[in-house]
């Protein structure tokens, strides 16, 4: 396929924020060209689109969620981490089948098209049914590894490392477990063994509760990063999930592992765990990537409504307005992600890139004037917004259709069927 976008404005992300107008080619899965409009009389196209001014840029990348979960949305709400899991959703997910998380995943994808998201960080139960429904919606998935006491183990770990990463997929998998507090030391030390044969980098929640790090210290006489540092899980770096209780010798190992910290601030917010430090990763240059958790605990896959929280809960913690400017958060939701996922090729839109971006519309009241685009998507953007989603070439969602392998009525029944069952059996 060979598309051309013209008449857009663009924000590619590749050098600051600055905004351009002019076009972007794209050839089978890649960005041919971006520059300003060049007569294309005499070439070949399969279609070309007139972007009617409207905003060209890297879609974003939902660096933790656990997609699966979507059949327990509004299932388990108002209740504290520790009694949301064990009373509510374990025993649900005990019921699970690969099947349907295959369908459940399919449901998520679904959600991430309309909010603009173009490759997600996913950790569940199934690996291999969630790669095969990523890849059969046509959906860009990076897994990893959820090892714990109770389900999967490190042979799994190996085997979906070995088996995902392929060149030119759209899936891959990158080593790690559950949490310290679900995982024994014994089987972490095994996936230690794991991360120096592949020299891989490991990512793991770690430290979302007072809870969580108050129990590792009890166990170990420390607290989970430095556990997980001392056995060498991130000796060839990663990162983590939630990053809320670190203490200063835990920030220390995170800027000399060169570690990432995914912040999920509605998930956080619901379970009242508490407020991710994002300042003080800034303020020490620890790179910070943005996700949503899963539909279970935030319970919506919607990027904006998360940056808008990491800025307005970055200021309320620090009582600091001019704390996390929207250009930095707006990276976080999109370059950052990229990186920490692995997906050096989506960070930005430049030629040689893969075609993975959005179009915004900004013909809508939330989006005008156009005093500072950037910062509208940021403090005013919403989903209504978000008029296409390319994902390696291929548009998925234009003007609210979705062109992936099964209609959203499909999915719908399917979703409804494992509910009355799982749920209601």
């Amino acid at each position: 396929m060979r598309l051309r976008f013209y008449n857009a404005r663009i924000l590619s992300l590749k050098d600051g924020f600055d905004i351009s107008e002019g076009e972007i080619v794209v050839e089978d899965d890649r960005i041919v060209y971006l520059g300003q409009e060049k007569d294309r009389e005499g070439e070949a196209f399969d279609r070309q689109i007139d972007c009617k001014k409207n905003l060209l840029m890297p879609g974003f990348k939902n660096a933790h969620t656990h997609s699966g979960m979507s059949v327990l949305r509004s299932l388990a709400d108002d209740l504290p981490l520790s009694e949301w899991l064990n009373t509510r959703i374990f025993p649900i997910e005990a019921k699970m089948t690969e099947e349907d998380i295959y369908t459940m995943s399919k449901l998520s994808v679904l959600e991430y098209l309309t909010s603009g998201i173009t490759a997600c960080f996913d950790m569940y139960l199934t690996p291999g049914s969630i790669a095969a429904s990523m890849d059969d919606a046509g959906f860009r998935c990076v897994q990893v590894g959820a090892v714990n006491n109770f389900s999967q183990s490190p042979a799994l770990v190996e085997k979906m490392y070995t088996e995902l990463n392929r060149p030119g997929s759209l899936q891959s998998y990158i080593m790690g477990c559950h949490a310290e507090y679900t995982t024994s030391l014994e089987l972490l030390k095994e996936l230690s063994g794991l991360v120096h044969k592949y020299k891989a980098p490991f990512f793991l929640h770690l430290a979302e509760t007072k809870a969580e790090v108050e129990g590792c210290i009890e166990r170990y006489g420390k607290g989970p990063l430095k556990v997980a540092d001392e056995i060498g899980l991130f000796d060839f770096g990663g990162g983590i999930y939630h990053g809320i209780y670190l203490d200063e010798d835990d920030f220390g190992i995170m800027k000399k592992r060169g570690l990432y910290v995914v912040t999920n601030p509605a998930s956080n917010l619901k379970l009242s765990s508490g407020i991710c430090p994002v300042d003080e990763y800034m303020k020490r240059d620890i790179p910070v990537a943005i996700g949503t958790d899963g539909p279970a605990s935030n319970n919506c896959l919607d990027m904006f409504r998360e940056m808008f929280l990491v800025a307005g809960l970055t200021k309320f913690r620090t009582m600091d307005a001019a704390a996390a400017d929207a250009n930095e958060i707006l990276k976080m939701a999109t370059v950052n992600g990229a990186r920490c996922m692995g997906l050096d090729e989506c960070d930005v839109l430049d030629t040689g890139k893969k075609a993975d971006m959005i179009m915004l519309d900004l013909n809508m009241p939330n989006m005008q004037p156009l005093n500072n685009i950037s910062k509208n998507i940021v403090y005013s953007g919403s989903k209504i917004n978000v008029k296409m989603t390319m994902i390696n070439g291929k548009i998925l969602y234009e003007n609210g259709e979705f062109f992936i392998d099964e209609t959203p009525e499909e999915i719908y029944d399917k979703v409804e069927s494992i509910k009355k069952r799982i749920v209601n059996g």
